[in-house]
């Protein structure tokens, strides 16, 4: 009894290829293609031209081309848990398969790669390393939400490609589209993967024009299934035009067989299809396919590299991962269509000059550029993780790191290799290697010293919001204390701090998500249970106009009194003002001792710590000191430091204050259904709608909210969008309340001070 159907007929096939493919010689691009070394020679063309020129190819260039950095990133329970550890698998990462145990969905929302809570695999590696055929590969985790700051654009700014799992059944969902917008953002170049074929109700062709609808992907399927469901019996290579079947107990060897008659007709139609898709986007092919030249698998391949690292195509895998089918020439297609470093444009800020752009060559030859992107607490103290996206590293070398301009030796550097750190002398650009004993945060930028530049900007945006965090249990008080301190390592828009009036720890982020996600790493990574107090938005006051100062500190307790008089007069800073307090002192001559200014500094600093009205800072505030007096005997720091504090105090009320309050950027994506639902909450919630776009079936709008108007914005849009809206805040400017608010926030203010 035969194994596979019978052979096609010659005649479809030689439509399907080019009329001279019988005539093939081994040496043809294709006939490597169908022998299966056509990797090993991809790049060998351009070293032929440059031979032929008499040009010497760069010793770098070959390993360069052998690199993939990829992440692997979808909606929760899609099967990227189920694919990462197939791909670990068959790449020899790990010796056996596990089961994903976590079913109930508890593991798919924190970490991208929830293998290590499932299951206990040690894949907390932030880039895990892997070959696959002469192809160094390194996956890594991408965060699973993205509705995160600095975190995610570090994390996407390592990648150079990445793979989209879409379920066959559940096709194009929400977090899809979160996920394919912020690639989009940081123009990461992708590849999709119908996952779950072998499910009931799995039907790729509707997933792929979901894909071309919702996320405006200009995409076609690369392969096509035998069978659905309970019948996937395997996949057809639509460039190639062969069948494979995947055999052995965990799928492991590909067999290529012969295309099942009764499916010439629709892999014909599809390859079509195929072919046209990428026409459109490739000049080259274009041209072939106008002519109507017949294409072959090499060209067809090259047009789709092409047109994917322009980030114009997206080629579509199919397969199941749980049933171990479909995931090796996923592979395949990673290594022959996503981008190799130097492929990919990356670009540092100068220093040196106001954070101009600067596009690096990538190559190895120039100077030292690494990214600080994760850090790990590993058995000998702090791993961190770098990308190195120009010039070499080696174990020995003085680094600098830009940020804290501190000279570090490397002590140790790794590359995460199997369950092992395998210990290398050194590393070069577009490579991910670990190193020991560097304390650093995440996101700080690592050179040789002969630029200044950074990876991701050194101006940190100001929390905008906070809340009071304390331990359930006393004794985990360790723990608690630990986290903290790693997670403002790790991100540089979180901070932490202590509440004077009720001694509570106070976090604070940029906004209510990314500080319940930190709470919940807390309970997850540290086994810490925190009680969390009501969220409290960051305000801030100011002044509106000139008011003067003239107060004299004087007290007599017998023995060396206190005297200190200072003059002048508060106003507000100019609005384009980068600094958001000025002192000056304009005193001629002598009438306070010029030791005694730093401390009137220091007390006016202090009292604009904390405004009258609510409590909260002073800031865009000038004060100008123009006279004052002293006393021979009992003028002190002190004295003059204390009738700063009052002077401020005195003069504010009559600089007519007025609080700020952080307002928000939102951005909300809902079907158009909703849209005037949506808008008039909006101005409910004193919102100032700013854009309105029409995206397919979807309305986009921005507005500027008010953060104190958007808590528990989340569970009010979902129930007016019935779980279709999604939206996006960040932070834009702080700006004044109107009288009523103010009058309210100060009330309340009044209301929970002590009364004496």
């Amino acid at each position: 009894m035969p194994r596979f159907p019978p052979s096609p007929s010659p005649n479809l096939l030689q439509r399907l290829f080019s009329s001279s493919s019988n005539k093939r010689s081994s040496s043809s691009p294709t006939a490597a293609l169908l022998s299966g070394d056509f990797h090993l020679r991809r790049f060998s063309s351009g070293n032929a031209a440059r031979a032929a020129k008499g040009e010497k190819e760069p010793w770098w260039k070959e390993s360069m081309n052998k690199v993939r950095n990829i992440g692997i990133s979808a909606h929760i329970d899609s099967g990227k848990t189920t694919l990462t550890e197939r791909v670990l698998f068959y790449t020899g990462r790990i010796h056996e398969i596990h089961e994903v145990r976590g079913r109930d969905g508890v593991g798919a929302k924190m970490d991208s790669m929830d293998l290590e809570r499932e299951k206990g695999i040690t894949i907390q590696s932030a880039a895990t390393y892997c070959t696959w055929k002469d192809y160094k590969v390194n996956i890594i985790d991408t965060p699973g939400h993205v509705d995160f700051t600095i975190e995610v654009e570090r994390a996407l700014r390592v990648l150079d490609g990445a793979i989209l799992v879409l379920c066959s059944v559940g096709g194009v969902q929400s977090q899809s589209i979160t996920v394919d917008r912020q690639m989009r953002r940081y123009e990461v170049p992708r590849v999709a993967f119908i996952n779950k074929l072998d499910r009931m109700g799995a039907d790729p062709w509707k997933v792929l024009s979901q894909a071309r609808a919702k996320l405006r992907h200009h995409s076609a399927a690369v392969q096509m299934p035998i069978g659905l469901e309970e019948n996937f019996k395997g996949l057809i290579d639509l460039v190639h035009v062969k069948a494979l079947f995947f055999h052995g107990s965990s799928g492991e060897n590909v067999v290529a067989g012969d295309i099942p008659a009764d499916m010439e007709e629709l892999v014909a139609e599809k390859r079509r299809e195929l072919i046209e898709t990428v026409s459109e986007v490739d000049d080259v092919l274009a041209e072939k396919f106008l002519n109507d030249e017949p294409v072959t698998a090499a060209e067809l391949e090259e047009a789709i590299r092409r047109a994917t690292i322009a980030q114009k195509f997206v080629p579509v895998f199919m397969g199941s991962a749980f049933k171990n089918k479909g995931v090796q020439p996923l592979l395949d297609g990673v290594v022959s269509y996503l981008p190799c470093p130097t492929e990919v444009n990356n670009y540092a800020l100068d220093q040196d000059n106001e954070e101009a752009k600067v596009t690096l060559t990538g190559s190895p030859d120039g100077p030292l550029v690494a990214l600080a992107f994760k850090l790990e607490e590993g058995r000998f103290g702090q791993l961190t993780y770098l990308r190195i996206y120009e010039g070499v590293i080696k174990k020995g070398d003085f680094i600098i790191n830009v940020n804290t301009k501190k000279r570090i030796k490397v002590p140790r550097l790794v590359r995460m290799h199997s369950n092992d750190m395998e210990d290398i002398q050194e590393a070069h650009a577009g490579e991910i290697v670990a190193v020991f004993g560097i304390d650093c945060a995440s996101g700080h930028t690592f050179t040789d010293g002969s630029v200044k530049y950074t990876m991701t900007s050194m101006s940190v945006p100001e929390p905008v919001m906070s809340l009071a965090v304390q331990p359930v249990s006393k004794d985990s008080g360790g723990q608690f204390s630990k986290a903290l301190q790693r997670f403002q390592k790790e991100d540089p828009t979180f901070r932490v701090g202590l509440d004077p009036d009720s001694n509570q720890t106070i976090i604070s982020g940029m906004g209510e998500l990314h500080l319940d996600i930190y709470v919940e790493r807390m309970r997850r990574e540290y086994k810490v249970d925190a009680t969390v107090g009501k969220p409290r938005v960051n305000f801030r006051e100011t002044i509106t106009q000139r008011a003067e100062f003239d107060y004299l500190h004087k007290k007599q307790s017998g023995g060396a009194g206190q005297y200190g008089r200072v003059t002048g007069y508060v106003e507000p800073l100019s609005s384009d003002s980068k600094e958001k307090f000025e002192f000056e002192n304009m005193i001629v001559g002598q009438a306070i001792p010029s030791g005694f200014i730093p401390a009137i500094e220091k007390g006016f600093k202090e009292a604009a710590n904390s405004g009258s009205l609510i409590g909260h800072p002073v800031e865009n505030i000038r004060i100008v000191l123009t006279d004052g007096a002293s006393h021979a005997v009992d003028s002190s720091e002190l004295a003059f430091k204390m009738a700063a504090i009052y002077a401020f105090r005195l003069c504010y009320t009559a600089a007519k204050p007025v609080i700020l309050e952080p307002v928000m950027l939102v951005e909300l994506k809902v079907p158009t259904e909703f849209q005037g639902t949506v808008a008039g909450d909006l101005n409910k919630r004193k919102g100032i709608i700013v854009g309105n776009d029409q995206e397919g079936d979807d309305s986009v709008i921005q507005a500027h909210v008010p953060l104190n108007n958007m808590f528990g914005y989340s569970t009010s849009l979902r129930s007016m969008t019935q779980g279709k809206g999604e939206f996006t805040m960040e932070y834009k400017e702080h700006s004044a309340v109107s009288n009523d608010v103010q009058t309210q926030l100060v009330n309340a203010h009044n209301a929970t001070k002590p009364t004496d």
